[in-house]
């Protein structure tokens, strides 16, 4: 009798999420933030420049905030390791009985649950990572890494945020430009998140095409109203 294996994508690892975070909001926040520039009245330069700011500034940002959040989350379940990996030599027979405990309500019958839970208790190292696993939800043998997700988002947004700026540096003079190039941007990026999770491509490209025409909308607006009033 042949055997067959199917692959599961990586579902827990520390680049997807930054990534397509990043590169969603590089995208958006600077197509917007120049949207607003040009409502305004600014000259080419000017949103040049802004755009260009708010690209380094927006990568830099996600970066940090994004190592910060990784590592704090890591962190937190390495200490948290600890705890089970103490309580497992401070009161076996409790951690016993509570994995025995949480086989019995997945189904198990008594004495399996409890032959099981012994057979894993015998060994140290796989004891507390079942531990770990069962009541963390997290394996503790891949854990994200916060340079890998603050490196992901870092790349990624400085990519989206580049899609708006490119017309104005290759000699555009309005927001139409811009526009369509972000338009297509929103299309693709939501079009590849959609594929990645599964989806129709365009439920994801016209979800993301709708959010991205709201904000710069938003900020046109805005931006045209304080700038005819500062004139």
């Amino acid at each position: 009798m042949s055997e067959w294996h199917h692959h599961h994508r990586d579902v827990t690892g520390g680049w997807l999420r930054p990534a397509v975070f990043g590169a969603m909001d590089g995208l958006v926040s600077n197509f917007a933030l120049i949207s607003g520039v040009v409502g305004g009245g600014a000259s080419s330069t000017v949103v040049i420049v802004t755009g260009l700011a708010g690209l380094v500034a927006g990568a830099c940002s996600m970066a940090v905030g994004e190592y910060t959040s990784v590592a704090s989350q890591t962190e937190l379940t390495r200490a948290e390791i600890e705890v089970e990996k103490a309580e497992l030599i401070r009161n076996p027979e409790g951690e016993l009985a509570e994995l025995t405990a949480l086989y019995r309500t997945r189904g198990v019958d008594a004495e399996t649950s409890e032959k099981v839970a012994r057979q894993i208790t015998a060994q140290p190292e796989l004891a507390w990572r079942v531990h770990v696993r069962e009541e963390l939800g997290v394996d503790p043998d891949d854990l994200p890494s916060p340079y890998v997700a603050a490196l992901s988002s870092f790349a990624a947004f400085s990519v989206g945020a580049a899609v708006p700026v490119l017309p104005f540096l290759l000699g555009a003079s309005g927001l139409i430009a811009a526009a369509v190039v972000s338009v297509l941007g929103l299309l693709v990026l939501g079009g590849v998140v959609a594929r990645l999770t599964a989806r129709p491509w365009w439920t994801g490209a016209l979800r993301q095409l709708a959010l991205g025409a709201f904000a710069a909308a938003v900020t046109f607006g805005i931006g045209s109203l304080v700038g005819s009033t500062l004139t």
